[in-house]
């Protein structure tokens, strides 16, 4: 039996226009609401039209690339590599794939509300970019899209992305950030540096929970207390690293280092010990982390954990158009490489 749009409304006990309004993100709903359709959605396996209905296995030309936020260049490289492995022989119009960037903006009803969509519209592939939301709810509603999305026929690939559950079938290209976030670290403590100031990113991403479990890791290792006073937790950008960098030092003034969730975070911090009539590194080291292209061009240039972003986002678009072979288990860890540059040196007085 055909599950219609008026079936959705009923279960989800709102008018058909909201439901619409829902599914094709063109206009405002309560966040409530928002929710209770799109339980109805997936507990009637609702689809586009009969027809999609009746070809379950079919998919179309259409692939999903989600990411956070398209202008972080994080995210932008990522999402040009993958577009670029996306078209060519494979497509069945005229032997391309439409590529459809999703920006979610960090919402995680934004995410679902869009794996929604491309479930609709049978998409041959999704692929989700960057750290997932530590929410047990909204993880588990995550799991429930992609495994309906694989078992539609749509290939799921997660690109700097933990693993989904093994039911799902999803393919997982993880980035090592907390190796990554370790070996930052330990440079630094290499070098002399106790007394570190951690910038980290929203507390509720577990690409920053990583990168600071890394961190932290190499305190211990080498006997230094993991003082709370010096970490604080902000946005991944650059007024996000000014500000916290101004309420580390308030905190802790004879800070010898600052450890940045990522780079242009970092760049934040360096205006912000400059505004403050301190030098790089002489006063004070900063680290960032991912090796974006302003990185190395900084002054000085930035130290930083370089992310092969766009080797990733490239055998991510091979894998989800079935031109690479899965990885064993599913599974890819990436590893990170240490990129000493002028940010860092001995602290002062060592």
């Amino acid at each position: 039996m055909t599950v219609t749009l008026a079936d959705v409304a009923a279960r989800a006990q709102v008018s058909p226009a909201t439901v619409s309004r829902v599914l094709n993100g063109n206009y405002p709903v309560a966040a409530s609401t928002r929710e209770r359709v799109l339980r109805a959605v997936d507990d009637l396996d609702y689809v586009l039209n009969g027809p999609a209905s009746a070809l379950a296995a079919a998919t179309s030309d259409l692939v999903g690339i989600l990411v956070n936020d398209i202008a972080d260049p994080f995210f932008g490289i990522m999402a040009g590599a993958i577009q670029s492995e996306i078209g060519g022989p494979g497509g069945r119009a005229g032997g391309e794939r439409l590529a459809v960037v999703c920006n979610t903006g960090g919402s995680p009803e934004r995410e679902l509300t869009y794996l929604t969509l491309l479930q609709r519209q049978r998409a041959a592939a999704v692929v989700l970019t960057g750290g997932a939301v530590e929410n047990t709810a909204h993880a588990t509603a995550v799991a429930t899209k992609l495994r309906k999305l694989g078992e539609a026929g749509t290939r799921v690939v997660l690109c700097g992305r933990p693993p989904a559950p093994a039911d799902t079938d999803a393919v997982a290209l993880t980035f090592d950030n907390r190796g990554g976030g370790r070996e930052l670290t330990e440079h630094l403590i290499g070098l002399g540096h106790r007394r570190m100031g951690y910038i980290a990113g929203p507390e509720e991403r577990t690409t920053t929970r990583h990168r600071l479990e890394g961190h932290r890791d190499a305190l211990t290792a080498h006997g230094i207390a993991d003082e709370p006073a010096r970490t604080v937790h902000g946005r991944y950008d650059r007024r996000a690293g000014y500000e916290a960098t101004i309420e580390l030092l308030r905190r802790e003034p004879d800070l010898t280092a600052v450890v940045a969730a990522n780079d242009t975070v970092a760049l934040g911090a360096c205006a912000a010990l400059r505004d403050s009539g301190l030098r790089i590194p002489d006063d004070v080291s900063v680290a960032g982390f991912d090796d974006l292209p302003f990185s190395i061009d900084a002054v000085p240039a930035l130290t930083t954990v370089r992310l092969p972003l766009a080797d990733a986002g490239a055998r991510a678009g091979r894998i989800a158009m079935g031109r690479e072979e899965v990885p064993p288990g599913g599974i890819a860890t990436i590893r990170g490489e240490l990129m000493v540059r002028g940010s860092t040196g001995v602290p002062k007085g060592a």
